[in-house]
Protein backbone atom coordinates (compact mmCIF):
# COMPACT_ATOMS: atom_id res chain seq x y z
CA UNK A 1 0.00 0.00 0.00
CA UNK A 2 1.86 3.37 -1.12
CA UNK A 3 2.49 5.32 2.14
CA UNK A 4 0.22 8.65 2.73
CA UNK A 5 2.46 11.66 3.24
CA UNK A 6 1.67 15.16 4.48
CA UNK A 7 4.00 18.15 3.72
CA UNK A 8 4.15 21.22 5.42
CA UNK A 9 4.99 24.09 3.60
CA UNK A 10 4.86 22.13 0.08
CA UNK A 11 4.37 25.19 -2.65
CA UNK A 12 7.82 26.25 -2.95
CA UNK A 13 11.34 25.86 -1.90
CA UNK A 14 12.45 22.50 0.23
CA UNK A 15 8.52 21.48 0.34
CA UNK A 16 7.78 21.78 -2.92
CA UNK A 17 10.97 19.30 -4.10
CA UNK A 18 10.15 16.75 -1.11
CA UNK A 19 6.79 16.62 -2.54
CA UNK A 20 7.55 16.25 -6.22
CA UNK A 21 10.35 13.62 -5.46
CA UNK A 22 7.75 11.20 -3.44
CA UNK A 23 5.13 11.72 -5.61
CA UNK A 24 7.33 10.19 -8.69
CA UNK A 25 8.40 7.49 -6.18
CA UNK A 26 4.48 6.49 -5.76
CA UNK A 27 3.78 7.73 -2.84
CA UNK A 28 0.66 9.42 -1.88
CA UNK A 29 2.16 12.91 -1.51
CA UNK A 30 -0.36 16.18 0.19
CA UNK A 31 1.28 19.53 0.27
CA UNK A 32 0.25 22.31 2.22
CA UNK A 33 -0.03 25.89 1.48
CA UNK A 34 -1.70 29.17 3.30
CA UNK A 35 -2.94 30.03 0.28
CA UNK A 36 -3.51 26.71 -2.07
CA UNK A 37 -5.69 28.37 -5.17
CA UNK A 38 -2.18 30.38 -5.61
CA UNK A 39 -0.29 27.12 -6.91
CA UNK A 40 -2.56 25.61 -9.54
CA UNK A 41 0.11 23.88 -11.50
CA UNK A 42 0.89 22.07 -8.34
CA UNK A 43 2.34 18.22 -9.59
CA UNK A 44 0.74 17.19 -5.72
CA UNK A 45 -2.68 18.12 -4.18
CA UNK A 46 -2.23 21.18 -1.48
CA UNK A 47 -4.69 21.79 1.36
CA UNK A 48 -5.15 24.73 3.22
CA UNK A 49 -3.25 25.47 6.34
CA UNK A 50 -1.45 27.95 8.29
CA UNK A 51 0.66 26.11 11.06
CA UNK A 52 0.14 29.18 13.66
CA UNK A 53 -3.43 29.15 13.43
CA UNK A 54 -4.64 25.86 15.17
CA UNK A 55 -8.47 25.80 13.33
CA UNK A 56 -6.79 24.92 9.81
CA UNK A 57 -4.09 22.15 11.57
CA UNK A 58 -7.12 20.61 13.07
CA UNK A 59 -9.38 21.06 8.96
CA UNK A 60 -6.30 20.15 7.25
CA UNK A 61 -5.63 16.54 9.19
CA UNK A 62 -9.21 15.41 9.25
CA UNK A 63 -9.26 16.17 5.04
CA UNK A 64 -6.10 13.77 4.36
CA UNK A 65 -7.43 10.93 6.87
CA UNK A 66 -11.03 11.61 5.27
CA UNK A 67 -9.46 11.12 1.81
CA UNK A 68 -7.12 8.34 2.73
CA UNK A 69 -7.98 6.95 6.09
CA UNK A 70 -4.33 6.88 7.06
CA UNK A 71 -1.27 9.12 7.54
CA UNK A 72 2.56 7.43 7.67
CA UNK A 73 4.48 10.26 7.37
CA UNK A 74 4.34 13.93 8.51
CA UNK A 75 6.99 16.34 7.10
CA UNK A 76 7.16 19.20 9.60
CA UNK A 77 8.58 21.59 6.78
CA UNK A 78 6.72 25.00 7.13
CA UNK A 79 9.25 27.73 8.47
CA UNK A 80 10.20 31.24 8.40
CA UNK A 81 14.03 33.03 8.24
CA UNK A 82 14.15 35.61 10.38
CA UNK A 83 17.47 38.08 10.62
CA UNK A 84 18.56 41.02 12.38
CA UNK A 85 20.83 42.18 16.04
CA UNK A 86 19.18 40.85 18.78
CA UNK A 87 19.05 43.77 20.35
CA UNK A 88 16.98 45.15 17.77
CA UNK A 89 14.41 42.49 16.98
CA UNK A 90 11.10 43.17 18.08
CA UNK A 91 9.41 41.18 20.22
CA UNK A 92 6.54 40.69 18.27
CA UNK A 93 8.83 39.11 15.39
CA UNK A 94 10.74 37.42 17.84
CA UNK A 95 7.11 35.59 18.73
CA UNK A 96 5.95 35.27 15.37
CA UNK A 97 9.40 33.41 14.35
CA UNK A 98 8.59 30.48 17.35
CA UNK A 99 5.25 30.28 16.54
CA UNK A 100 6.09 29.52 12.85
CA UNK A 101 9.25 27.57 13.20
CA UNK A 102 8.44 25.77 16.87
CA UNK A 103 4.90 26.32 18.17
CA UNK A 104 3.30 25.43 14.99
CA UNK A 105 5.22 22.06 14.36
CA UNK A 106 4.49 21.05 17.80
CA UNK A 107 0.56 21.44 17.28
CA UNK A 108 0.93 19.82 13.98
CA UNK A 109 2.57 16.27 15.25
CA UNK A 110 -0.14 17.03 18.26
CA UNK A 111 -3.00 16.18 15.23
CA UNK A 112 -1.47 13.62 13.56
CA UNK A 113 -0.70 11.67 16.86
CA UNK A 114 -3.77 10.21 17.64
CA UNK A 115 -4.32 8.65 13.99
CA UNK A 116 -0.48 7.23 14.06
CA UNK A 117 -1.14 5.69 17.75
CA UNK A 118 -4.42 4.22 16.59
CA UNK A 119 -2.13 2.86 13.49
CA UNK A 120 0.26 1.47 16.35
CA UNK A 121 3.36 3.24 13.47
CA UNK A 122 3.84 6.65 11.87
CA UNK A 123 7.02 8.39 11.43
CA UNK A 124 7.72 12.21 12.05
CA UNK A 125 10.24 14.24 10.37
CA UNK A 126 10.80 17.42 11.45
CA UNK A 127 13.11 20.15 8.97
CA UNK A 128 15.30 22.26 11.33
CA UNK A 129 18.31 23.54 10.39
CA UNK A 130 22.10 23.29 10.33
CA UNK A 131 21.99 26.73 12.12
CA UNK A 132 19.96 25.16 14.76
CA UNK A 133 22.94 23.42 16.12
CA UNK A 134 24.79 27.07 17.37
CA UNK A 135 24.36 30.26 17.89
CA UNK A 136 24.61 32.51 14.92
CA UNK A 137 25.32 36.32 14.50
CA UNK A 138 22.36 38.23 13.27
CA UNK A 139 20.48 34.79 13.39
CA UNK A 140 20.64 33.97 16.79
CA UNK A 141 16.33 33.97 16.60
CA UNK A 142 15.89 31.45 13.77
CA UNK A 143 19.47 29.09 15.49
CA UNK A 144 17.21 29.10 18.71
CA UNK A 145 14.07 28.24 17.38
CA UNK A 146 15.65 25.31 15.34
CA UNK A 147 17.39 24.43 17.91
CA UNK A 148 14.68 24.26 19.79
CA UNK A 149 12.75 21.99 17.92
CA UNK A 150 15.44 19.61 17.57
CA UNK A 151 15.51 18.97 21.42
CA UNK A 152 11.59 18.66 21.25
CA UNK A 153 11.92 15.80 18.78
CA UNK A 154 14.50 14.25 21.29
CA UNK A 155 11.66 14.08 23.69
CA UNK A 156 8.89 13.32 21.66
CA UNK A 157 11.14 10.07 20.46
CA UNK A 158 11.41 8.44 23.95
CA UNK A 159 7.73 9.44 25.01
CA UNK A 160 6.17 7.72 21.40
CA UNK A 161 8.83 4.53 21.50
CA UNK A 162 6.14 2.86 23.12
CA UNK A 163 2.82 3.06 20.38
CA UNK A 164 5.52 2.87 17.37
CA UNK A 165 5.74 6.15 16.43
CA UNK A 166 8.85 7.20 14.92
CA UNK A 167 10.46 10.67 14.29
CA UNK A 168 13.67 12.55 13.78
CA UNK A 169 15.41 15.72 12.69
CA UNK A 170 16.54 16.47 9.22
CA UNK A 171 18.39 19.48 9.07
CA UNK A 172 19.56 21.10 6.13
CA UNK A 173 22.61 23.53 5.10
CA UNK A 174 21.69 26.42 2.83
CA UNK A 175 19.78 25.73 -0.47
CA UNK A 176 18.90 27.62 -3.27
CA UNK A 177 15.24 28.46 -2.66
CA UNK A 178 13.11 31.31 -2.00
CA UNK A 179 13.61 31.62 1.94
CA UNK A 180 15.68 34.31 1.57
CA UNK A 181 12.46 36.56 0.00
CA UNK A 182 10.44 34.96 2.87
CA UNK A 183 12.57 36.24 5.84
CA UNK A 184 11.60 38.70 8.10
CA UNK A 185 15.01 41.18 7.79
CA UNK A 186 15.19 43.59 10.94
CA UNK A 187 15.83 46.99 9.08
CA UNK A 188 19.37 48.14 9.18
CA UNK A 189 18.98 50.91 11.27
CA UNK A 190 21.14 54.56 10.31
CA UNK A 191 23.50 54.96 13.13
CA UNK A 192 22.88 51.75 14.76
CA UNK A 193 25.86 50.14 16.35
CA UNK A 194 25.50 47.52 14.46
CA UNK A 195 24.85 49.28 11.29
CA UNK A 196 27.52 47.93 9.04
CA UNK A 197 28.43 44.98 10.83
CA UNK A 198 24.85 43.42 9.96
CA UNK A 199 25.21 45.24 6.50
CA UNK A 200 27.67 43.16 5.64
CA UNK A 201 26.27 39.62 7.06
CA UNK A 202 23.10 39.96 5.03
CA UNK A 203 24.75 40.45 1.83
CA UNK A 204 26.77 37.24 3.03
CA UNK A 205 23.62 35.65 4.38
CA UNK A 206 22.05 36.33 0.84
CA UNK A 207 25.03 34.76 -1.03
CA UNK A 208 24.83 31.59 0.94
CA UNK A 209 21.41 30.31 0.13
CA UNK A 210 21.89 31.98 -3.69
CA UNK A 211 25.10 29.87 -3.80
CA UNK A 212 23.50 26.90 -1.85
CA UNK A 213 22.88 23.31 -3.45
CA UNK A 214 19.98 21.73 -5.27
CA UNK A 215 16.66 21.05 -2.56
CA UNK A 216 16.24 18.05 -4.44
CA UNK A 217 19.50 16.63 -2.39
CA UNK A 218 17.06 17.05 0.78
CA UNK A 219 13.86 14.94 -1.02
CA UNK A 220 16.73 12.34 -1.55
CA UNK A 221 17.81 12.01 2.06
CA UNK A 222 13.44 11.94 2.95
CA UNK A 223 12.90 9.59 0.77
CA UNK A 224 16.08 7.23 2.44
CA UNK A 225 14.61 8.15 5.85
CA UNK A 226 11.02 7.32 4.99
CA UNK A 227 12.28 3.22 3.25
CA UNK A 228 14.41 2.99 6.97
CA UNK A 229 13.12 0.83 9.09
CA UNK A 230 14.58 2.21 12.05
CA UNK A 231 16.06 6.27 11.57
CA UNK A 232 18.84 8.06 13.44
CA UNK A 233 17.81 10.84 15.74
CA UNK A 234 19.29 13.36 13.50
CA UNK A 235 20.18 13.47 9.87
CA UNK A 236 22.52 16.52 8.13
CA UNK A 237 22.51 17.35 4.36
CA UNK A 238 23.99 20.51 2.31
CA UNK A 239 27.77 21.16 1.78
CA UNK A 240 30.39 19.28 3.58
CA UNK A 241 31.87 22.56 5.72
CA UNK A 242 28.43 23.01 6.83
CA UNK A 243 28.02 19.94 8.20
CA UNK A 244 31.56 19.67 9.26
CA UNK A 245 30.99 22.83 11.20
CA UNK A 246 28.45 21.01 13.73
CA UNK A 247 31.58 18.21 14.60
CA UNK A 248 33.88 21.29 15.43
CA UNK A 249 31.00 22.88 17.39
CA UNK A 250 31.27 19.32 19.66
CA UNK A 251 35.23 18.84 19.53
CA UNK A 252 36.59 22.58 19.36
CA UNK A 253 37.04 24.56 22.76
CA UNK A 254 33.89 27.15 22.94
CA UNK A 255 36.15 30.20 22.07
CA UNK A 256 37.84 28.82 19.16
CA UNK A 257 35.00 27.45 17.62
CA UNK A 258 33.57 31.24 18.39
CA UNK A 259 36.38 32.65 16.61
CA UNK A 260 36.11 30.22 13.88
CA UNK A 261 32.39 31.74 13.34
CA UNK A 262 33.21 35.16 13.72
CA UNK A 263 35.93 34.99 11.18
CA UNK A 264 33.80 33.21 8.75
CA UNK A 265 30.55 35.99 8.85
CA UNK A 266 33.93 38.68 8.75
CA UNK A 267 32.77 39.99 12.28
Amino acid sequence: MSKVVLITGGSSGIGKSIGEYLSNKNYTVYGTSRNPDNYSDSKFPLVALDVTKQETITSCVAKVLEKEGRLDVLINNAGAGITGPMEEIPDEEIKRNFETNLFGPINVIKAVLPTMREQKSGLVINITSIAGYMGLPYRGVYSASKGALELVTEAFRMELKAFNVQMCNLAPGDFATNIAAGRYHAPVLSGSAYEKSYSESLKTMDAHVDEGGNPDDVAKVIAKIIETKHPKIHYKVGAFMQKFSVVLKRILPDKMYEKLLMNHYNL
